[in-house]
């Protein structure tokens, strides 16, 4: 391993141990925001991980992130199961539903898949409340543990790290080489041999894998689950907006987005919440237009523009 690539690494390590501590200094409201950002950035990160590469906007983290809360919700209300099995069974589920729809839907492309993604999560959110509604003779499950929310940020954090760990990987693996391939010309990348159904499919999977199991983490939070609270359509805006705020054409870009957008999103919803929906319009156009590259995008340009000066 090249020098160049260990630096990154221990500062990858520093950072770990230092947001670790936060619980430790932060109480009460600060370690709710500090939890609710190490939420989004779990979740747009691996986000980020399928659509920086391939420039596929998914929509449908709210769906897999909904999967996860609510069978865990159902596990452990209605059947006595514990926490961890039903995280463990949410992830495989979730996991096996991104292929299922990877392998379905990934062939569309553009505007086409946008539409589909959220269209999928909605559909599945009316489904779950149609059954909850009609067969389950109650609208919410109760998650009753144990955790405090310093348990639950620290779940998140290896969750958030281990994400970091996978991109890392898969960016040095053939697979990583691969989407790169798709994400300029997926034409050419049929043509040099690469299986882009199957390439964009095992990453779309992982999307799934990761945002359920923050979606199990997230539900002794809320205790009471009900369909509409988890299968939330607003939370796949957030995570897409805060990914590409950041930029997703680096693994740690999205880490720049959540942690701005989320204590700006807080101070909104607290102080204007009729606004909430304004202001993710506003913010999603004031990226594409202006920082379509994100803030990572936009200080490598400025850096490179400095050099040029020089």
């Amino acid at each position: 391993m090249s020098r160049k690539e260990v630096v990154p690494l221990l500062i990858g390590v520093v950072l770990v141990v230092v947001a670790a501590l936060v619980p430790y200094v932060a109480n009460g409201y600060w370690l709710s925001i500090a939890l609710t950002a190490m939420m989004y950035i779990a979740l747009s990160t691996s986000w980020a991980l399928f659509s920086g590469p391939t420039h596929y906007i998914s929509l449908a983290s709210g769906a897999f992130f909904g999967v996860g809360g609510y069978l865990v919700a159902t596990g452990m209300s209605d059947y006595n199961q514990s926490f961890w099995l039903m995280m463990a069974i949410s992830a495989l589920v979730a996991t096996v539903l991104a292929g299922l729809i990877g392998l379905a839907t990934l062939r569309l492309s553009g505007v086409y898949f946008v539409i589909f993604t959220l269209g999928l999560a909605e559909m599945i959110r009316n489904l779950v409340s149609w059954v909850q509604n009609n067969f389950l003779g109650s609208r919410g499950l109760y998650v009753l543990t144990d955790f405090t929310e310093a348990h639950i940020y620290w779940m998140l954090l290896a969750v958030a790290t281990a994400v970091f760990i996978f991109g890392w990987l898969i960016d040095r693996s053939r697979l990583g080489f691969a989407l790169k391939i798709i994400g300029n010309d997926e034409t050419v990348a049929r043509h040099v041999g690469i299986n882009t159904a199957w390439t964009k499919v095992i990453l779309f999977m992982s999307t799934g894998f990761f945002a359920a199991l923050v979606g199990a983490i997230i539900a002794p939070r809320y205790s009471y689950i009900e369909p509409n609270l988890v299968f939330s359509p607003e939370l796949s805006f957030l995570v897409v907006i805060m990914a590409l705020l950041g930029g997703t054409h680096r693994l740690w870009g999205p880490l720049v987005g959540v942690i701005p957008f989320t204590l700006i999103w807080e101070a909104i919803s607290i102080w204007i919440p009729n606004f909430t929906t304004l202001f993710l319009g506003l913010a999603f156009l004031t990226i594409v237009y202006f920082i379509p590259n994100g803030f990572v995008g936009l200080f490598e340009k400025l850096r490179a523009k400095s050099r040029s000066w020089q």
